[in-house]
């Protein structure tokens, strides 16, 4: 299995900061077929998603995004077109602050 880690700092706070990793979840759910989970904390939330050959975590803190993936087998092959799409997507959205989120698709737990 392939692994791939990818930290972001920001300034964004954590309320910015969440906005963009619930956008970036809704992405990766259309975009890539991903079942995706947002856990809201205190101080911490964190996104889980998954799909066959694919699962990670993505921890929002109010200073930094913390994104670990486990590639299967067959996809560890593209683990570094992977990790590049990813950074791409994540510093887009960092780039330009994402608005509301204008779908609730995603199942959110505490």
């Amino acid at each position: 299995m392939a692994d791939i880690h990818i930290h972001r700092m920001h300034t964004l706070g954590l309320a910015k900061a969440r906005d963009i990793a619930f956008k970036w979840a809704e992405d990766v759910e259309q975009k890539f077929d991903m079942a995706c989970t947002y856990e809201k904390g205190k101080t911490e939330d964190c996104v889980s998603f998954k799909r066959p050959g694919f699962n990670g975590t993505l921890m929002v803190t109010q200073d930094g995004f913390e994104l670990n993936v486990k590639l299967g087998f067959l996809v560890g092959a593209f683990k570094d077109k992977i990790e590049a799409e990813i950074s791409k997507n994540l510093d887009a959205l960092l780039v330009k602050p994402a608005k509301k989120p204008a779908s609730k698709k995603i199942t959110k737990s505490a």
